[in-house]
């Protein structure tokens, strides 16, 4: 009996620390369309990053759906945002903070391209 007692006190401390951790940082797509690539650098720096949207199952990000970002320290970010038409704008100095969703909505978009 004492076994099982110490292994469902092992289990809800392994409960715990995973909750500590929180739910990291995650995109909110607010803009009208679904995102086909995401790729964030230091504000200013042009050196981007990974393509986030990798990270998803479907590996777009649909209008109102999250996505989260990984490899990324908390500070302010330019976006490189794609869409599946290839059409691409650029978000500048988001500010990302830890365990937070920010969003990007249309009015948002600069600099679009296609």
């Amino acid at each position: 009996m004492r076994w099982i007692l110490a292994a469902i006190a092992l289990l809800l401390a392994g409960t715990a620390a995973l909750s500590a951790q929180g739910k990291g940082v995650r995109l909110w797509n607010l803009t009208a369309s679904t995102i086909s690539g995401f790729q964030l650098s230091p504000a200013g720096k042009d050196e981007w990053g990974p393509n986030q949207t990798l990270n998803d199952k479907d590996k777009e990000v649909d209008h109102d759906e999250r996505l989260r970002i990984t490899g990324v320290e908390p500070g302010r970010y330019d976006a490189k945002v794609t869409y599946p038409d290839s059409r691409q704008c650029f978000v500048r100095n988001i500010e990302i903070k830890a365990d937070a969703v920010f969003s990007i909505a249309d009015k948002d978009l600069k600099d679009c391209s296609k």
